[in-house]
């Protein structure tokens, strides 16, 4: 069931009984072991199936999906109009509906998005057919810009099955909950004008936004976000829809998929240290050595972190390699909208169950470091504005999450023509009490500020 294009037999639940044919022509997405969704044609028209592959599971997934596609139906909200359902003679269950053409989903139109005006419009619409849900009693478990599609100006919710239906309209704390779920599903750094969203959610029902709802929201949102990025910090160290771990050898590593596609990835981790020794020097230390390199047609850094004696190795295989806290710690600042080297991949060498050497491998970033973009003659003075504004919103940022950077230097920020970006992570720490991230922050700030010769006092 994966190499398209492919018919599909599928025996309805409900009709005179003929078996119905599709034809599958293009895997939209893939829940391994859950379900997979196609493109694909029936009775000559364009048409979408949700395949369900759960050993267990599956019939269940199957009528809960079919259940929410009619109670859309009935309730006057734009979703997908269900045709039919049944058991696949290929195996599984599965659920065939009419397909919307010409509607890419709002996360689709908002990633390509450049103008900050088409996303607050966005949100606006999704705010609003939020509203209409709500009103009509449905209620999104599953809320993402994903699950919305936009067809000219008007939206069909998808994902029937994670929704609950209600004989009544949902109440004013669970509608708060629900724009806190939403708030928390857009990056870090385009919240500004979530509240006036929030103030056309309220008056489409008829309500007024007050503090104590903002309040809610506020909590709420605090609450999911840190529960968001527990799970995406958990999916990027296993195998996953955009991770791929691999064992080869003495190695233990996980790569970004888009990395690692259409090339060897045990090849390159075995050669791992003849690409350091081949590529560009940039650091040589006792405790690191970083290269730059090549591979798969990808610029990337690559930095060892060396082995320096037993107990030593045995420290970092109890607190994890310094690599994998590093891999760790770049995609927390991603996720929270602080620039740092996108990473791609990880590597730990081991001798029996101890770390030995470990690797961390990030895509090239051009830049100054801030001490010489700040010396530098040819560097202009609103340059130099632009610069150490820029650095006062990423501490700033680093303080909204209590991150510590525990080596916060000017080596470790690059100025880029995009703003300034944070290196050297594999010290980086989150607190959660407010009194021990206020000690280490200071203490941070005086680091920055002494290393600066005095000339960072404005930071």
């Amino acid at each position: 069931m994966d190499e398209v294009p492919f018919p599909i037999a599928i025996e309805p639940v409900s009709s005179d009984g003929r078996s119905q044919t599709v034809m599958c022509l293009r895997l939209l997405r893939d829940l391994g072991g859950k379900r997979k969704v196609f493109d694909a044609i029936w009775n000559q028209q364009p048409v979408t199936v949700k395949i369900f592959t759960d050993p267990l599971k599956a019939k269940y997934h199957m009528k809960r999906e079919w259940r929410g596609l009619r109670l859309l139906q009935e309730r006057g909200l734009s979703s997908p109009t269900p045709l039919f359902c049944g058991r696949s003679k290929q195996g599984g269950w599965a659920v065939v509906t009419k397909k919307i053409l010409d509607a890419p989903t709002i996360r689709e139109i908002w990633d390509g998005a450049d103008d900050e005006g088409i996303k607050h419009q966005l949100l606006r619409m999704v705010g609003k057919e939020l509203a209409a849900q709500h009103s009509k009693g449905v209620l999104q478990k599953d809320l993402h810009l994903g699950n919305f599609l936009l067809q000219g100006e008007r939206l069909f919710a998808l994902d029937a099955a994670q929704m609950r239906f209600f004989s009544h309209q949902v109440d004013r704390r669970k509608s708060v909950s629900q724009l806190a779920l939403l708030k928390c599903n857009l990056p870090a750094d385009e919240m500004d004008s979530f509240a006036e969203i929030c103030k056309d959610y309220f008056r489409a029902r008829g309500w007024d936004f007050d503090k104590s709802d903002e309040e809610l929201l506020r909590n709420q949102a605090s609450l999911y976000w840190k529960a968001a990025i527990r799970r995406e910090l958990k999916k990027c160290i296993r195998t996953s829809r955009r991770y791929l771990k691999v064992k080869t050898g003495r190695y233990i590593a996980v790569s970004s998929r888009d990395f690692s596609q259409g090339a060897d990835l045990p090849g390159f981790i075995e050669k791992v240290d003849e690409l350091i020794t081949s590529g560009q020097v940039l650091k040589v230390g006792n405790t690191s050595y970083v290269a730059r390199s090549t591979w798969n047609g990808k610029d990337i850094v690559i930095k060892r972190y060396n082995h320096k004696g037993f107990l030593h190795s045995l420290r970092h295989t109890i607190k994890r390699s310094r690599a994998r806290r590093s891999w760790v710690s770049a995609h927390r600042l991603l996720l929270v909208g602080v620039a740092t080297p996108r990473p791609l991949a990880y590597i730990e060498q081991r001798k029996g169950p101890l770390v030995w050497k470990s690797y961390l491998v990030t895509e090239y970033v051009a830049g100054q470091k801030l001490g010489d973009f700040l010396i530098d003659s040819g560097t202009d003075s609103d340059k130099c504005v632009e610069a150490v504004k820029g650095i006062n919103k990423l501490i700033e940022k680093l303080k909204k999450y209590r991150i510590i950077h525990s080596d916060l230097k000017d080596s470790n920020i690059l100025v880029t023509e995009s703003g300034p970006v944070l290196t050297d992570l594999d010290s980086m720490k989150v607190h959660r009490l407010s009194w021990t991230y206020n000690l280490s922050h200071r203490k941070d700030l005086r680091r920055f500020t002494n290393r600066g010769s005095g000339g960072y006092g404005a930071l």
